[in-house]
């Protein structure tokens, strides 16, 4: 158990600075939205800074709780914003191929998008309970405490979340190696329009999701079969005024789109290994610029 060093003085904003990576994960895991997370994180922050320090004997738990308490509440007012959600939606890319904010991130493998879209379909109660147990190992009491709910109504909460997310967990993904040899392979057939090998590295039954929220033009319905991904991905790519580069955001390799200089598309690929082959079965485009907003 952590506990202050009465000697040594104990510095609240140092001890939330030190632990600070593992309550962004924390609240992102929850949210799938990065813009909320900072005001989460400032909202904890001035709690924890009115606090009575020396009554707190494991500040990492501590800041756990409020931070999960803090993301709930604002999953539970989003969550209401998401019924009239336009098109498709996807989480708020979180960059994890660079310091900043990479740094965040301390488990960027348990937040590709397609874990995080699974998860989406997850009450705010049960996302919350699922998290801090499997993702952070909190126990079924401590997590009881800290939703403020029984340790009974938390451990159905967790059984009921469980079974939903190992049944819809994404599988054979491949090392971050391999699969980014793969997209950048993809990337450069489609800069080149080189459509037969856009097509040889996409899973017959690849899906495309792209999010751009009603506020720029994007495909309002997934679209599905590799032979249509990789002729919309083509056309894409000969509009004027674009340039690419490649990218890793949660944990998945990509693409940046920038138009004349500013940041326009973000695009993911999920790569899996199927007896032996490498296939890009999913495809993610960001467009929503509200989504973008945080990466400058």
């Amino acid at each position: 158990m952590e506990t202050p060093d009465p000697d040594a003085g104990f510095d609240p904003a140092a001890e939330f600075t030190r632990h600070r990576r593992m309550l962004f994960t924390l609240a992102y895991e929850i949210l799938g939205r990065a813009g909320e997370v900072e005001d989460v994180l400032q909202d904890s922050w001035l709690r924890w800074s009115a606090v009575d320090h020396d009554r707190v004997d494991n500040p990492r738990a501590y800041l756990a709780r409020l931070v999960s308490r803090q993301a709930l509440n604002r999953l539970r007012t989003v969550a209401r914003l998401r019924e009239d959600y336009v098109g498709p939606w996807l989480p708020e890319p979180i960059r994890t191929d660079g310091p900043d904010p990479a740094a965040e991130l301390e488990r960027s493998d348990e937040l590709s998008v397609a874990m995080l879209l699974v998860l989406e379909t997850l009450t705010p109660d049960e996302r919350a309970v699922f998290v801090l147990h499997e993702a952070f190992g909190y126990p079924h009491p401590e997590i009881a405490t800290a939703l403020g709910k029984s340790p009974a109504a938390v451990r159905q909460l967790a059984h009921r979340a469980r079974s939903h997310v190992q049944a819809r967990r994404p599988r054979f993904t491949v090392s971050a190696g391999r699969a980014r040899g793969l997209a950048e392979a993809f990337v450069t057939a489609a800069t080149t329009g080189d459509l037969d090998s856009m097509v040889a590295m996409l899973a017959p039954d690849a899906v495309q999701l792209s999010d751009g929220g009603g506020k720029v033009s994007a495909a309002r319905r997934p679209v599905r079969g590799r032979d249509k991904i990789a002729r919309l991905l083509a056309g894409l790519a000969t509009l004027p005024g674009l340039t690419y580069s490649a990218v890793t955001y949660n944990g998945l390799p990509g693409f940046e789109v920038r138009r004349d200089g500013l940041l326009d598309t973000i695009g993911l690929l999920q790569v899996v290994d199927r007896d032996g082959a490498l296939m890009i079965t999913d495809v993610y485009l960001v467009r929503n610029p509200d989504k973008l907003a945080h990466l400058g």
